[in-house]
């Protein structure tokens, strides 16, 4: 296994700068950020929303897969059959907008039962849809058929170096941003994102909170075990962070640095979600939410207390603090004002 190096994320920014949006940032008010109120006058924190749900498909997912292409292509091994992946959610719309960028195909293996409205997303980025079996197993055996009869490129959402090299860059430009930086904030799924934030994280010396909700706890529970293990997956957010095992390369970056691991419940993720679009007008989806449920549900810890895996995660007194809002591919009806 490659072992995600820093030097990995300082290639893909400089492969990728000029091709992705630099992510915006918008400094919040802490006490507005989240459901929960009352903390920040105790230990006031500084805290950043990185806006990376306003990049090139609508999440971070852009960054690694024009890295993971354009580094292909860089090495004469990005084939005339183009790329395939299996994934009807943002990794399959980042590949087949990277694919147009590099002038190949991208064919996107999803079940029978995806929804139209993802066809037709991918569709729009140019991909060559192939709608096969009921369900997401089915679909990515017939792309790992496909790459083997055709030569395509196969590409992953998350388990790959140069897709988690790509999702690290988000770090670097964040850096450049918010100095001193203290913290980063992400949510984690099967790893890709949280991997290459760490590693770039470790580099620079700043803390990275993990957060998952507490029924899809990949990389909570690979930590426990020492190795990755599959997990239940059963949450509002699984959409996006529903692995049922996290790659060991996130494991291995979880075991590096300071990294905290932090779960948090459905509930408040959802309240968060409404938070972000009742204080701030930003309509993120339940993912980007997770990240940002990890701040309000820090309970009544004293400083310097660690949190308890459960417990989320409490900034100390003038910490400067970074949200990751990873991805807004959502439907925002659910978030009009209540009257």
């Amino acid at each position: 296994m490659h072992q995600l190096t820093y030097g990995d994320v300082k290639a893909a920014a400089d492969r990728i700068a000029g091709h992705v949006r630099p992510v915006a940032l918008a400094q919040a008010d802490p006490g507005e950020a989240g459901p929960a109120h009352g903390d920040r006058a105790k230990e006031p924190f500084e805290l950043w929303l990185a806006l990376e749900f306003m990049q090139h498909t609508g999440s971070f997912k852009a960054r690694g897969a024009r890295n993971f292409l354009q580094a292909h292509r860089e090495s004469g091994a990005l084939p005339d059959a183009g790329v395939t992946i299996a994934s009807g959610g943002n990794a399959g719309l980042a590949c087949a907008w990277a694919a147009r960028q590099q002038g190949v195909t991208a064919t996107v293996f999803l079940p029978t039962t995806a929804p139209a409205v993802k066809v037709a997303r991918l569709r729009g980025f140019g991909a060559d849809v192939r709608l096969v079996g009921a369900e997401y197993a089915d679909a990515l055996a017939a792309c790992a058929d496909f790459a083997a009869t055709t030569g395509a490129l196969a590409s992953h959402a998350y388990d790959h170096p140069l897709i988690a090299a790509g999702a690290g860059t988000v770090l670097e430009e964040i850096l450049q941003r918010v100095p001193g930086l203290d913290t980063v904030v992400v949510a984690v799924g099967g790893g890709g994102l949280f991997a290459g934030v760490a590693t770039a994280a470790r580099h620079h010396g700043v803390r990275v909170v993990a957060v998952e909700p507490e029924n899809c706890r990949a990389l909570n529970a690979a930590i426990a075990a020492g190795h990755p293990v599959d997990v239940t997956v059963d949450s509002v957010a699984a959409d996006a962070l529903g692995a049922r095992r996290v790659s060991p390369m996130a494991l291995h970056a979880a075991q590096q640095g300071d990294v905290r691991s932090v779960l948090v419940p459905d509930s408040e993720i959802v309240r968060t979600r409404r938070a972000l679009w009742e204080h701030h007008r930003v309509a993120v989806e339940h993912a980007a939410a997770t990240a940002l449920a990890a701040l309000p549900a820090a309970g009544q810890r004293g400083p310097g207390e660690d949190a308890p895996a459960s417990g989320g995660y409490r900034p100390g007194a003038g910490e400067k603090v970074a949200v990751v809002l990873c991805g807004a591919n959502t439907d925002p009806g659910d978030l009009a004002d209540r009257g």
